[in-house]
């Protein structure tokens, strides 16, 4: 279904990460979009990561939801928003305000977040709004809560370049923030006196930068932050004045990490760590002014987040390296609009504008100047517990925006336990069919990335303008009309007239300025009175802007002020604790899950680009060499990782930056991309006291070899009926949709069941290849000399040039040579083999690469990139690219 054409340039922001880069996007008239980085913008200055780049790929109308539907029906949007108004009121009138949620996203811009937290908070009257950044970022706005009084980020991107030390806490930047560790990179590359040091249990692609790795155990970070504040205390490098005039509670914290972390020996020993690299850290941080800790979800999503966030804050405000130039905490956030979700108070423990939902005077302001008639009183259930209630009949009617729980929260099955039982579901997204909306009695289309308009917060502050540039297909509305629209038939029309997202907006801006005289960090009234023209064309700007003549700010608490009711930052007593589920004999193994390079949170959208899905085009499971050998894996076996809570089946990977002991599986695949891929079924529902945030990197799990009958390969122009095969992937190709198959038993006659698989017709040419004593067979069907499809199998994973063979699929005839090589899966002699993608950007695989190496006698990471491009445009790739070249010098001095 292709687009008219919208022919202009235009500014927006990505929809990938918190980094929130600028992008120019430029329809073109086959219905897709031109995309490149915009050098105006300051998050990123031109520079996009792969995902980014390839936003083009993402923008068709294949697989999206275009019209109303109730029951599977197709309908118009009165009916559906009646139906909707209807079953939530009866259920409020029947069961109170407490018995209806909204489960919502950082993918929903700010105008769309505030109208849907508004609707439940301020009319329906309860708080059972949450959003799914409770998943990536809560234990961050806690501990910052706790130290500051505010959901606070102290600094902003330039610190990291300012920087002298820079800490990678439980982030791998260089796969998850690509931009932001290249700001970095060449900061380093510019600096001599800079520093990097990695804290990961993972040997990383961000380790490509590290000067210092530190593989800590699971879940010890708080030992290790609390043996610094120790270190820093008897070795001279506190900050007194700091500590004295600005903070409080320092003596009972250092009691608490003297008690808990004494010496570099005792924590070296609980981190599993060496002494050496302990008390290399710990000097490095004291010694080093200009230090900034950039942490993410290694830290937060954790049984103990809030915690180990604040053992970070702890270390920095002992030192006093807060909030000036090139020093600081730094929280990274996971989507794009976490921070805007935070601004409006979509988390269900949050009021609106930053303001304290346990507070009865900010309630009553916010109550005031909504005019609402009623206002949640206290706090409501946070993810974890929102679905338990679900299941527990406790909530009878869900609306869920952008997100696709089924697949991303913890213990995933009890998710689908709940939705199915529950009374009414309701799921306004923009992609037809997801593990969700399966479940849902009423589906409502809302904009995509590119159609809609509104605003985001990355993770710096910055409120920058997504804008539409293409036209919005279907039936399709932005979330807040949608949202507004129910609300207005729920009787509350006068508080949600909006015409606009820029209404929206400006009653936004005005909130936070109201009756705050500087009181609260959140203040961007400076914007309440633009114009519909200025919210149309305004410049990323930093929050606070709370007159209309500023310019915003790039750093809180630089003058030791602080939002405590004494304007202290206050420091907190840790007893470190253990993950909440330990290893044992029957689940010896830590489950850490976490992004790959080139996907992006349930592939909802990335799945549908070819050369984001190449690098990794199906999920794995990563173990030590030592674990698999003792497992009797080998590289390319599936292997079955199962913990008390579900399991996944998932190619095996050995490598050696993995830590002993653990197995690390992605997040990304769903029902539609893989059978068995879905690893949030594993994960324990463990949560933060504090914060409520998953622990999504510590569940005991066992990991035992899955032995199939046979394994398979399927290629095919069409997509293939795979119900009938125990296991599968599959990934969206150019001209193709390829499958990694398994059988449990196989076939009786190998030709009639590929035939069948493969959809072959009586106007297909067949050629197929049996190999009865050693069990492979294989296949493919032409037609009019073009290739249609091809199958292999065997008893082992099959091994042929899947690249190659991808490739044929772009010819309208096959060549000789390439017809007569098809059965055996590899190109004819002399034509090259180009191996998994590596480079993203530009398609270069493996075997390119380690030929041009090897040939041209390339030597540099510059060389490679004139020679092949590769590395030369968002530079994710360049840690693989020097491990190839590593490997090359060391085969050549071995």
């Amino acid at each position: 279904m292709a687009r008219s054409e919208i022919s202009t340039i235009v500014q927006t922001t990505c929809p990938y990460c918190g980094v929130g880069c600028g992008v120019l996007a430029e329809p073109n008239p086959d219905g897709g979009v031109i995309i490149n980085g915009d050098p105006a913008h300051p998050a990123n200055h031109g520079r996009l990561c792969s995902k980014g780049a390839a936003l083009g790929d993402t923008v068709s109308l294949d697989g999206r939801l275009l019209h109303p539907e109730i029951h599977g029906r197709s309908a118009g949007w009165d009916e559906a928003l009646d139906l909707v108004a209807e079953k939530f009121r009866e259920t409020i009138a029947q069961y109170g305000p407490d018995s209806v949620a909204f489960y919502v996203s950082g993918q929903l811009l700010t105008e769309d977040y505030y109208v849907a937290n508004k609707l439940m908070k301020g009319f329906l009257g309860s708080a059972n709004i949450d959003t799914n950044s409770r998943l990536c970022m809560a234990s961050s706005v806690a501990g910052h809560k706790r130290a500051f009084g505010s959901d606070t980020v102290p600094g902003c991107y330039e610190d990291l370049e300012l920087a002298e030390l820079v800490i990678l806490a439980g982030s791998n930047a260089a796969w998850c923030h690509p931009v932001l560790y290249q700001r970095i990179a060449r900061a380093r590359e510019s600096n001599p006196k800079m520093k990097v040091v990695l804290i990961d249990p993972r040997r990383t692609a961000s380790a490509d930068i590290a000067d210092l790795h530190l593989a800590i155990a699971p879940g010890t970070d708080v030992w290790l932050w609390n043996g610094l504040l120790v270190y820093l205390f008897q070795n001279g490098f506190v900050d007194h004045t700091f500590l004295e005039h600005h903070t409080q509670g320092y003596s009972t914290a250092l009691a608490a990490a003297r008690s808990a972390s004494p010496t570099i020996p005792a924590v070296a020993q609980a981190c599993g760590l060496p002494d050496n690299d302990v008390a290399n850290f710990f000097h490095l941080f004291a010694r080093t002014e200009k230090t900034v800790t950039m942490y993410s979800q290694g830290v937060n999503q954790s049984s103990s987040g809030t915690d180990k966030v604040n053992s970070i804050i702890n270390c920095h405000l002992a030192t006093g390296r807060i909030g000036r130039p090139g020093m600081g905490p730094f929280s990274i956030t996971g989507q794009p609009n976490a921070m805007g979700g935070r601004e409006v108070g979509a988390l269900a423990n949050q009021l609106v504008a930053h303001m304290d939902l346990e507070s009865s005077q900010d309630r009553e302001r916010v109550r005031r100047f909504w005019g609402s008639p009623a206002i949640a009183a206290r706090p409501g259930l946070k993810a974890v517990d929102l679905f338990r209630a679900v299941e527990a009949g406790q909530i009878k009617a869900m609306w869920i925006m952008a997100t696709n729980p089924a697949v991303s929260l913890p213990d995933a099955g009890q998710v689908r336990r709940a939705l199915s039982k529950c009374d009414f579901v309701v799921v306004s997204d923009c992609v037809r069919a997801t593990d969700t909306t399966q479940y849902a009695q009423v589906l409502l289309p809302a904009l995509a990335w590119g159609e809609k308009d509104g605003t985001a917060t990355n993770s710096e502050r910055c409120i920058s303008r997504q804008r539409a540039f293409l036209p919005r297909p279907g039936d399709a509305k932005p979330d807040w009309w949608i949202v507004s629209q129910v609300a207005c038939r729920l009787g509350f029309g006068a508080a949600f007239n909006y015409r606009s997202a820029a209404d929206v907006f400006r009653e936004h801006a005005a909130l936070s300025g109201f009756e705050n005289e500087g009181t609260r960090d959140f203040d961007i009234g400076g914007m309440s009175k633009m114009s519909d023209d200025e919210y149309a064309t305004f410049a990323p700007v930093q929050w606070p802007f709370p007159d209309a003549s500023g310019v915003g700010r790039a750093r809180f608490f630089g003058d030791g002020k602080f939002f405590t009711p004494g304007g202290k930052a206050r420091f907190v007593a840790l007893k470190p604790r253990a993950p909440c589920h330990a290893v044992d004999d029957d689940f010896p193994y830590v489950l850490n899950t976490g992004r790959v390079r080139d996907h992006w949170h349930t592939m909802t959208r990335t799945g549908k680009s070819p050369r984001l899905s190449q690098h990794t085009p199906e999920p794995y499971g990563e173990l030590h060499p030592l674990d698999a050998d003792k497992l009797g894996v080998r590289q390319g076996d599936l292997i079955r990782v199962a913990s008390r809570w579900g399991e996944a089946i998932v190619r095996a990977r050995a490598s050696r930056d993995q830590l002993g002991g653990s197995v690390f599986v992605p997040m990304h695949w769903n029902g539609q991309f893989a059978s068995h891929g879905l690893v949030d079924a594993v994960v324990n529902p463990a949560v933060d006291p504090v914060s409520g945030q998953p622990e999504f990197k510590h569940t005991p799990v066992r990991v035992t070899l899955y032995r199939p009958a046979w394994y398979g390969l399927a290629l095919s122009r069409r997509e293939l009926d795979t119900r009938a095969v125990a296991f599968h992937t599959c990934m969206i190709g150019s001209e193709f949709v390829r499958y990694e198959l398994a059988g449990e038993r196989a076939p009786e006659a190998w030709q009639a069941w590929a035939q069948a698989l493969l959809a072959a017709s009586v106007q297909h040419e067949w050629l197929d290849y049996f190999d009865a004593a050693a069990g492979r067979y294989r296949a493919a069907c032409l037609k009019d000399g073009r290739l249609e499809a091809c199958f292999f199998a065997a008893p082992a994973p099959v091994a042929v040039e899947r690249e190659w063979l991808a490739s044929l699929f772009l010819h309208k005839e096959l060549a000789i040579s390439d017809r007569a090589h098809l059965l055996a899966g590899r190109p004819p002699r002399g034509q090259e083999e180009t191996g998994r993608t590596i480079c993203a950007c530009f398609g270069v695989g493996e075997k390119s690469i380690v030929g041009a190496i090897q040939t041209q006698k390339l030597s540099t990471i510059a060389e490679i990139g004139t020679c092949l491009k590769a590395g030369t445009n968002c530079g994710s790739c360049v840690p693989e690219l020097k491990m190839l070249l590593g490997e090359r010098y060391a085969r050549k001095s071995a």
